[in-house]
């Protein structure tokens, strides 16, 4: 009877346990946007081609799904322990990279290693935060957002004391957080608990599911440009308007300090105002924030990039408290087919953003991608409303 109480419970400790993973693992995972234009001034390649490394840094979120049916079935927990590791030697070692096919090498690991982190963590999300799943997603991403804020300065503090070939003495505390990690992790379950009932086949599932994966890859889509213009793209964009590099980081963090606040904050807004609700008001939002950042972007920088990283960013807690909640005997499974889909949308929107960059320039790409944003509106009616347990 005990258990059973326990998992209608939000049981704070354990949620805050993985949310600390989460910003190990992804205080790394953030540190190729930082020293992007470094990158490109050391080895010659096109702002398309910088693109394309965040491709290969997403691209084995392909696997998602496969990792979603091992996880369905199998303590997986040690994917998750291992992933700080992993991710830490690889993106500490950008800097250092001789050669563009290097550093999708790198790139491609990390991805693994990221995959591997982020198609369980949801689901045990989801079995420790009871009844409040979108306060629980909060977390998660309150963590995931606020080391996007921490690990651009990470990574620009170590360029300056060691230059960008010496941040190989960042790995250490990655393998330090893998032992903790642990420590502390090697008696939590992930896989779901066994159920009586024969689950439903992945091509049933997935048909249940069709017009929630609908809606939400069109609002992937829609988003996408613009997120990848202002994230993976914003030092670039900065720089060429003549900020020093550690501004543009510095902006950079600023924006991932909105998103941070944002994260925690829609998760939670969601539960009591609606899935939908939340998706709205940010659509409407991150537009505007933008148009007045681009007509000019010395004019309030700081605290238009924090309001803007609000909105943009905000999203994310969101989207997975839908995924999480949908009714289905394969949790990991759909939450996997997710983040591919996110991959794919994400990851192509960016490509474009990259090509739209060396064919319009930034201005416009950022520009274009604002109208486009309002796109995901006409994907809201696809969604479910929000369930209450």
């Amino acid at each position: 009877m005990s258990h059973s109480n326990d998992t209608q419970k939000f049981q704070t400790g354990k949620v805050a346990l993985i949310a600390l993973s989460h910003l190990v693992h992804d205080i790394y995972s953030s540190f190729l946007a930082p020293i992007l234009p470094l990158l490109i001034d050391k080895l010659g390649f096109s702002y398309t081609l910088a693109g394309l490394l965040t491709v290969a840094q997403r691209s084995p979120s392909v696997l998602n799904p496969i990792l979603g049916i091992i996880a369905d079935k199998i303590s997986v927990r040690y994917f998750l322990i291992g992933a700080p590791a992993i991710t830490a030697i690889s993106m500490s070692l950008l800097g250092a990279a001789p050669s563009y096919p290097v550093l999708v090498i790198l790139l491609l690991i990390m991805g693994l290693s990221a995959a591997c982190y982020h198609v369980p963590a949801p689901v045990m999300i989801k079995q420790i935060s009871g009844d409040q799943i979108g306060k629980g997603m909060s977390f998660f991403m309150f963590a995931g957002e606020l080391a996007r804020m921490i690990g651009p300065l990470v990574i620009i503090g170590a360029v300056w004391l060691w230059g960008l070939e010496g941040t190989y003495c960042l790995i250490a505390p990655g393998l330090l957080a893998s032992l903790l990690l642990y420590l502390n992790f090697k008696n939590i379950p992930v896989q779901r608990q066994a159920s009586a009932a024969r689950p439903a086949g992945l091509g049933q599932t997935l048909i249940k599911m069709r017009k929630t994966f609908i809606g939400l890859t069109g609002i992937l889509i829609f988003m996408g440009g613009l997120k990848g213009a202002m994230v993976v793209f914003l030092p670039v964009y900065l720089t060429e308007k003549g900020s020093s590099l550690a501004l543009a980081g510095i902006s950079l963090s600023v924006l991932q300090a909105g998103g941070v606040v944002g994260a925690l904050a829609a998760g939670t807004l969601s539960d009591r105002l609606g899935r939908k609700f939340v998706l709205l008001a940010t659509t409407l939002a991150a537009p505007v924030v933008t148009w007045i950042f681009l007509l000019n972007p010395a004019f309030l920088t700081a605290p238009i990039l924090f309001i803007l990283g609000f909105f943009l960013l905000s999203n994310g807690p969101v989207m997975l408290a839908i995924i999480q909640e949908s009714d289905t005997e394969r949790p990991a499974y759909v939450n996997g087919v997710y983040m591919m889909i996110n991959f794919l949308a994400g990851s192509g929107m960016t490509v474009l953003a990259g090509a739209s960059n060396d064919w319009l320039g930034l201005d416009k790409t950022c520009w274009l991608a604002t109208f486009l944003f309002f796109g995901a509106i006409l994907c809201l009616p696809l969604l479910p409303g929000k369930s209450r347990g």
